[in-house]
């Protein structure tokens, strides 16, 4: 790895550093809680935080923790649960605080920066968050928003007074023993069905998903784990930063993330691993391909809901092994992909693990095909994904019984999600269970159509919701978010739909939005929500105001006739 500049850390020789190092895997081997791990790793000196130009070791990541911890002690109204809420961007900052709150017994809030107003406010609150850690560039997003945070509660990493604060305190940690059940940090779902709602994660779960994560993915000396997203995503902190601290290697991000600057820092920082979810493999694929695209220190990318096309593109211009696999912030199922795959399978799933009507609880059929290679059973194939012996991972959402209820039924775990499974037991992933659409009385999930739409050559990226139909029921409608420098040809795609065997024709899409670029959700997934709610209301929309009839611009006139539709 390139040298960086330090925060200052100190010498050790090559016998004292294995020795070290020897001492802290066997503590780490036995640790229980994060501050175990953290406490294993308090002596050592190699590199654990890569930011820009500047890390941190082990022993100064441990040193930073313990002043904050020490602050926070200083701070914490003892009548109010320990919550830190922490609204950075991915500042090294972010993760002083949430090693802090594992010495001390706190909870760090991740709150998601990408909402705004009253929402913003919302998780704040809801999240009874006692002290809020942000920025002088975070800071506008709390303008008149009420977080119930008073102003003297708000600390400002970049602020002089409160840098010389936090140098003041002891670098020692604070005389606290966690249990693997303290709750250590709340993070938020992605908010595609809603405002999000905070899942619990105790320091145990923490542990534990840092020492599985690192197990599968043979992380060891040398390697260097990379994390794009947001420290407020469960990617970069359940996926890199658990795994890393677990391995004693260093963790490698940016303050934001930049598909065109990904390479470079993969190279910069000789990271070995980069996590990812929802579009980051597609946003990095579109950036201009280079011969030396290869040349690069990664070996593996581990994440989820990335496409197949996605997968195998970044595997082959990248040099690497994608290791994609069905997760959720709630954890619990795991569905791992397999290369003896059909095409378009989402994986193999333990055995435990059932695709189940949501209304009477009973499995459903297997998926049956037609001789054109098309789903023919889809009304009772598909059903919800659910573990039915589920041994751990998800702990319940946070000051919200009712929607932990909805996951837990009768001792089983209902993920919200839609599936269907094949006679060989491949599953397919349908959607999620409100991404049903119900055309002429038949239903159907949108991700069957995501996939054979996702074929056209010029998308880059695809996503089918509802809209209403007149009077009942639903229109299937297409945002198309184009390859650069393309353009749309209703008649060609017309044409392409028609080519598709497995296309049923109540799959058809009646409305077709094109744009240069879907709306995302922090979590680099499209947000269908803002989709289903603009509807055919954006620019650049094309419809079929009949069956059969061909695809042609939305005007004016078509607009007015179809608003009393949305209400």
């Amino acid at each position: 790895m390139p040298a960086a500049a330090t925060g200052g850390a100190g010498d050790a020789t090559s016998a004292g550093t294995a020795i070290t190092a020897a001492a802290a895997a066997a503590a780490v081997a036995a640790a229980a809680t994060v501050a175990d791990v953290l406490l294993a790793r308090a002596g050592q000196d190699e590199s654990a935080l890569l930011v820009a130009d500047r890390q941190w070791t082990y022993r100064e990541l441990v040193e930073e923790a313990s002043r904050r911890a020490v602050l926070f002690e200083k701070l914490r109204d003892a009548d109010r649960p320990p919550h830190i809420g922490v609204l950075l961007e991915n500042e090294p900052d972010y993760l002083f605080w949430l090693a802090a709150a594992a010495l001390s017994g706190a909870v760090v809030v991740g709150i998601n920066s990408t909402y705004r107003g009253d929402a913003l406010g919302q998780l704040i609150r809801h999240s009874d968050c006692q002290l809020l850690v942000t920025s002088t560039g975070q800071q506008p997003l709390l303008a008149g928003v009420g977080t119930g945070v008073s102003a003297d509660r708000v600390l400002l990493i970049d602020d002089p007074d409160h840098l010389a604060l936090v140098a003041r305190q002891p670098a020692q940690p604070p005389r606290r023993q966690a249990a693997p059940e303290d709750l250590l940090l709340l993070i938020f779902t992605s908010g595609s069905t809603g405002l999000p709602k905070a899942v619990r994660c105790t320091q145990g779960r923490y542990a534990r998903t840092g020492a599985h994560v690192a197990k599968i993915a043979q992380l060891g000396a040398g390697d260097v784990v990379y994390s794009p997203l947001p420290f407020f995503h469960s990617s970069s902190l359940f996926t890199g930063w658990s795994s890393a601290l677990n391995a004693g290697i260093p963790l490698a991000t940016r303050s934001k993330f930049s598909a065109s600057n990904t390479l470079p820092d993969v190279r910069r920082f000789g990271a070995t691993m980069i996590t990812y979810t929802g579009k980051v493999l597609n946003y990095i694929l579109a950036t201009p391909e280079r011969p030396d695209d290869a040349d690069n220190p990664l070996r593996l990318a581990v994440g989820n809901e990335a496409s197949a096309r996605d997968i195998r593109d970044f595997a082959r211009r990248f040099g690497c092994t994608v290791r994609d696999s069905y997760g959720s912030t709630e954890g619990i199922i795991i569905i791992r992909r397999d290369p003896a795959m059909p095409e378009g399978a989402l994986g193999v799933a333990d055995p435990t693990v059932k695709v189940l009507d949501p209304d009477t609880g009973l499995e459903c059929p297997p998926v049956t095909f037609g001789a054109d290679g098309r789903p023919t059973n889809l009304d009772v194939a598909v059903g919800e994904i659910v573990e039915t012996a589920p041994t751990g991972g998800f702990e319940g959402y946070y000051r919200n019984e009712a929607a932990t209820h909805a996951r837990f039924r009768d001792g089983w775990y209902w993920s919200g999600d839609l599936a269907y499974r094949d006679a060989d037991g491949w599953l397919y992933f349908a959607g999620r269970s409100n991404e049903w659409l119900r055309v002429d009385g038949e239903n159907f999930a949108a991700a069957p159509v995501e996939a054979i739409v996702g074929r056209y050559p010029d998308a880059r990226s695809v996503a089918v919701y509802a809209v209403p139909d007149d009077p009942v029921g639903d229109r299937v409608m297409v945002a198309l978010e184009l390859r650069g420098g393309a353009e749309f040809d209703p008649a060609a795609f017309d044409a392409f739909l028609a080519d598709q065997p497995d296309l049923g024709p109540k799959w058809v899409p009646a409305f077709v939005r094109v744009t240069q670029e879907l709306p995302k959700l922090a979590s680099m997934k499209i947000d269908k929500m803002r989709l289903r709610r603009e509807a055919w209301q954006a620019d650049q929309v094309v419809w079929r105001p009949g069956k059969g009839e061909p695809l042609r611009r939305l005007d004016a006139a078509d607009r007015s006739r179809l608003a009393t539709l949305l209400g």
